[in-house]
């Protein structure tokens, strides 16, 4: 038989400060992280939001060093899997995909087309919960890249979903919780903050994504396991732009906390696996100060899982048991998350529907976006007409 090959999936990150403009022009070309109803606009306003964020984001990465860890810490994943999947008897092969920097997930793919003693693959993202903006998004490239490539159409494959209800990964999780807790002089009297990685909110309401519902279940499964009496609060972080994300924001949350008289917080990164520009720089500088400032004198932050042997072995027990199943190909992915509406988009229907409001909000973001063009550059309708000079 074969070699198993096992596709790990992640996002990517810049390896050095050159790479930050060109990392975010491909992470905002994506309609998967900005949805617009004109495929047209996509790539000028990618341009336009990398250009106005690169340095701002350069500055938050001299912050951690100059570049992301991502790569590496995925990188050093992928070997403690193949050892732990050696240990299981299982021969494997680990190819790193990443989604908007190198390996590139193209790149990715087209090494193990060239390894013919690949018989099986398990496609597996490093997101435990399925989102369309992460592991839809990968996805999505994927079907397309399977249905033009006669030599992936020869491997056969199988798709891990999500997996945020594995037990490993909520045993690991707890016990990184416990190591914090653990520390403080009245451990159960500590709160503990679970601070994700935030979606629009039109992506919930609109097009279907579970993530939300996969979060909130996987923060109440990680308290399960780690069965402390301790108080817990979920949140969202990292939105940008106008339109509403999920709430609460993790700056507010904070800010009320410190309110209420919390002393001792303790941050756990829920919907990340590996250090990162979220976890690193955001949560350890940013809401450490903003913490500190709403009077929480205490904040602790739970390390990201990285390569935690519980963990790398509930990715091994993954991929092992994703080959005793029957496969799931990546057209059937969607349809298991019930509803989900991939790009692009269905077609436009009139009256006042939760679509025509989403594109309304989107719209009014491009003509803000616009009007601070026209303001910046001095040139534009406003000014053609005389309503700006």
């Amino acid at each position: 038989m074969g070699r198993v090959g096992v596709l790990l999936l992640n996002l990517g990150g810049p390896d050095k400060l050159d790479d930050v403009g060109p990392f975010l022009y491909n992470l905002f070309s994506d309609p998967e992280i900005i949805r617009l109803p004109f495929r047209w606009l996509q790539k000028p306003l990618a341009w336009f939001i990398a250009s106005r964020r690169t340095k701002t984001s350069q500055e938050n990465y001299k912050q951690i060093g100059g570049g992301s860890p991502l790569r590496q810490i995925t990188e050093a994943q992928g070997e403690a899997l193949k050892q732990e999947l050696q240990t299981l008897g299982e021969d494997a092969e680990i190819y790193v995909g990443m989604r908007y920097w190198h390996p590139y997930t193209e790149e990715a793919v087209a090494s193990l087309t060239h390894d013919t003693e690949i018989e099986k693959l398990v496609i597996l993202p490093l997101y435990p919960q399925f989102s369309i903006s992460t592991s839809g998004s990968s996805f999505r490239l994927l079907e397309q890249m399977w249905k033009t490539d006669p030599k992936l159409q020869q491997i056969e494959y199988t798709v891990i979903a999500s997996w945020y209800k594995q037990p490993g990964y909520l045993k690991a999780m707890a016990d990184l919780i416990a190591q914090e807790l653990d520390q403080l002089p009245n451990p159960s009297e500590a709160h503990i903050f679970f601070s994700a990685h935030g979606v629009p909110k039109s992506y919930v309401e609109e097009a279907g994504d579970p993530y939300q519902q996969e979060i909130e279940e996987c923060t109440e499964l990680i308290m399960r396991t780690l069965n402390r009496p301790n108080a817990y609060t979920l949140a969202y972080q990292s939105r940008v732009g106008p339109v509403e994300w999920l709430q609460p924001y993790t700056e507010d949350a904070i800010q009320e906390l410190g309110a209420k008289g919390i002393q001792n917080l303790v941050v756990v990164p829920i919907s990340f696996v590996s250090e990162h520009i979220e976890t690193l720089q955001e949560i350890d500088i940013e809401y450490r100060e903003l913490a500190e400032e709403a009077g929480i004198h205490n904040f602790r932050r739970v390390p990201a899982l990285n390569t935690h042997p519980t963990f790398i072995r509930a990715l091994a027990d993954l991929v092992v048991n994703a080959l005793k199943s029957p496969n799931l190909d990546l057209s059937q992915v969607t349809q298991m998350k019930k509803r989900i509406k991939m790009y692009p988009q269905e077609q436009w229907q009139w009256g006042i529907t939760t679509s025509a409001e989403v594109w309304n909000g989107r719209i009014a973001m491009l003509g803000f976006i616009a009007l601070v063009v026209e303001m910046i550059t001095g040139r534009g309708l406003l000014h053609f007409i005389g309503i700006l000079q």
